[in-house]
């Protein structure tokens, strides 16, 4: 396999600063829009970026789960790799990569854990599989097997039978991202891709026009 030779000619869109949204976030969301119209597989998904107290980068794919003008919302266990990050570095990035639309955005911004009440509304939406397995799984720690973590989540199974509610787990939660920056991306011919970039400023956003 030569990966020298894979490379892919763009050539579905382009972006020029008329066809865009004053607000980035209304911008996202027809993108968003968009994205899920066009079949995307999960176009809520996001590449989140953190770093520790050393600057060590880490990076995963997590959901997007909550959208409005005060950012971006997403779920997981606090006491997971990702969550030790942002108490110690609370700046993150997130990367929307879709691909057969050949467009990305990306978003820099501030992390801050949602209130109690956001995280159980939300908890008590979720599917009973996914109730159980946030119970069940001590997110980014060892475990002996596969079997092991079955066993962890039949056990809970047993705890709380079908018809029963389960309560929010204690280390669950979710965190808000505040936006300070964005970057909308579309690949055009030759690799001369379109790139526009919002920069909060004091009382709005700046738009600016970044080379590829």
């Amino acid at each position: 396999m030569d990966l020298g030779e894979m490379r892919k000619t763009y050539g579905l869109g382009e972006l020029l600063e008329e066809q865009l949204d004053a607000d980035p976030i209304a911008q996202f969301g027809l993108w968003l829009a968009q994205a899920t119209e066009a079949g995307i597989t999960e176009p809520n998904a996001m590449v989140l970026a953190t770093a520790d107290a050393d600057g060590r980068p880490s990076a995963r794919t997590v959901l997007l789960k909550g959208l409005d003008e005060r950012g971006f919302v997403f779920y997981t266990n606090q006491q997971s790799r990702k969550a030790d990050d942002l108490a110690a570095n609370p700046y993150c990035a997130l990367v929307f990569p879709w691909h057969a639309m050949e467009r990305q955005v990306r978003i820099e911004g501030t992390v801050s854990k949602l209130p109690s009440e956001e995280v159980d509304a939300y908890f008590a939406a979720r599917p009973r599989e996914s109730q159980l397995g946030a119970w069940a799984s001590q997110q980014s720690q060892p475990v002996e097997s596969r079997a092991e973590l079955d066993l962890q989540y039949a056990s809970y199974e047993r705890q709380w039978p079908e018809g029963t509610e389960i309560a929010t787990p204690y280390f669950w939660g979710g965190y808000r991202v505040d936006p300070q920056a964005f970057e909308f991306w579309q690949g055009r011919v030759g690799r001369l891709h379109d790139r526009l970039a919002y920069r909060r400023t004091s009382s709005s956003w700046e738009l600016v026009r970044l080379q590829p």
